[in-house]
């Protein structure tokens, strides 16, 4: 006869984190630090009309660090069994006993840790309670309304829906307790284009918030998905020059990305990073100001708050989360550090820890972007008189350490401040520590579909080699 076994509730897993802290303080640890994941997802995808793909799925573990003075070990298990916890504390106390010392590792100290008390408006059930049939009707009505747009739309990569709520609870032996809960949906379009020559585009668009209430039309979405495909039939290559190169905000926020992978702490202390030793000096355009900020709530139509796609109430060692601006006016004013980073630098931790279940403490970003200015993207492009819109980039050709920037790109090609025609295999080029500098519009455009946002920018002076 089988028995059958309820998930556990939020108090279970609380008190399952309190006793791995506590059996690992009792096997001798200094000190101690437990997570407990648990979390829910689905996705499908529709192909054609037809359902392709199908899937839902749970998980729930647990993570432990351990520390022996300045001795440290991690374990995770899936398995919440008693043999299992009691395996899981035991390889993690015998890994730290056998481990060198390291002068910068341990816990942050009692007085650092804290959290934003307020409400986030992380979590919405609604997510949850979407019944599957309607998740993949969206999924479909977004891909019929992409492929019904044009009669160039002649194939499809599918249109999908995408759900995922999270629950996490950190515990440590310094008294910290903490815990909240995520909620994610999305869905998208992509679909292919012919050309009246034969040769074939295909492009994408997506929705996503925390709650389905602020998700798009899906014939809204399916549209713009086709509009963005069609937009790159007939592309051709430019001859190889130096010109005035905007890019859309999908790619602005990855150039801007890159000021938080420079201003690292952990890169900065290598010596890796082209900001080490920038600290209070320009390394930027005095129109640029970025900014971290793991605590935003946006108000949408005046409304209820939704969380930020990055926003959480405390980083992955348990400090709270705050607003910290990163470059102010072309200043570098911040790096972004975890508490062992910061101890290296002779610092103190910006919040920025980010943690998974086994491991040490990585860094990562919350709510990250580029300060929005004031012109409209047509106003940028519309002051070029021969230049290239970058719409997409592939490759991986940045070196942190140098700022050296190559990569594919493609988009469209302005010619008196109009798009005249879309272009692809080509390469752009500079150097990060010039385009921060020469940055000379920033649009108005600020619109957050990620944890990291930028609108649209302009930069002076590229490489484009073509042709």
């Amino acid at each position: 006869m089988s028995t059958l076994v309820s998930a556990p509730s939020s108090s279970d897993l609380k008190q399952l984190a309190f006793d791995v802290v506590a059996k690992a303080k009792k096997a001798g640890a200094s000190d101690a630090e437990a997570v407990v994941y648990e979390g829910e997802e689905f996705g499908a995808l529709v192909r054609l009309g037809q359902v392709e793909q199908l899937k839902e799925s749970g998980s729930r573990a647990v993570g432990l660090r351990v520390f022996f003075g300045q001795r440290t070990a991690s374990t995770s298990s899936s398995d919440f069994s008693s043999e299992s916890i009691e395996r899981l504390v035991s390889g993690a106390v015998a890994l730290a006993k056998v481990t060198s010392e390291d002068p910068f590792a341990g816990l942050p100290e009692a007085e650092a840790f804290g959290q934003v008390e307020k409400d986030q408006h992380l979590y919405f059930e609604d997510v949850n309670e979407m019944p599957p049939a309607e998740r993949i009707e969206i999924a479909r009505r977004s891909e019929a309304a992409a492929m019904a747009y044009d009669t160039r739309i002649t194939n499809s990569g599918g249109g999908d829906f995408d759900t995922s709520t999270s629950h996490k609870i950190m515990v440590n032996s310094r008294g910290f307790v903490g815990e909240y809960r995520k909620s994610y949906c999305g869905f998208s379009a992509s679909p292919i284009a012919q050309g009246e020559t034969g040769g074939m585009q295909r492009n994408y668009w997506y929705s996503n918030s925390r709650t389905t209430r602020l998700l798009e039309s899906p014939e809204e979405i399916g549209h713009e998905a086709a509009r963005r495909t069609l937009k790159r039939l007939g592309a051709r290559q430019v001859k190889t020059q130096a010109a005035p190169v905007v890019f859309s905000p999908e790619i602005a926020r990855s150039i801007m990305g890159n000021i938080f992978e420079a201003a690292n702490g952990d890169a900065i202390y290598r010596h890796a990073s082209f900001f080490a030793d920038k600290l209070g000096e320009q390394v930027a355009g005095e129109n640029i100001t970025v900014v971290d900020d793991g605590t935003m709530v946006f108000y949408p139509n005046n409304g209820d708050g939704v969380g930020g796609f990055g926003t959480s109430p405390f980083d992955g060692e348990g400090l709270p989360t705050r607003r910290k601006v990163i470059v102010e006016r072309g200043i570098l004013k911040n790096y972004v550090m975890n508490t062992y980073t910061a101890r290296k630098l002779g610092m103190v931790s910006t919040g920025n820890a980010s943690r998974g279940l086994a491991g040490n403490p990585g860094i990562g970003a919350g709510n990250f972007y580029l300060e929005a200015g004031t012109l409209t993207p047509e106003e940028i492009i519309g002051d070029v008189k021969q230049g290239l819109y970058v719409t997409e980039t592939m490759g991986f050709g940045v070196n942190l350490v140098t700022g050296d920037y190559s990569q594919g790109a493609s988009g469209m090609w302005i010619e008196n401040g109009e798009i005249a025609f879309p272009v692809e295999e080509i390469t752009i080029a500079g150097n990060l520590k010039d385009m921060y500098k020469n940055v000379v519009a920033i649009g108005n455009d600020l619109v957050f579909r990620g944890a990291s946002a930028a609108p649209t920018i302009r930069v002076e002076g590229m490489m484009i080699a073509g042709s």
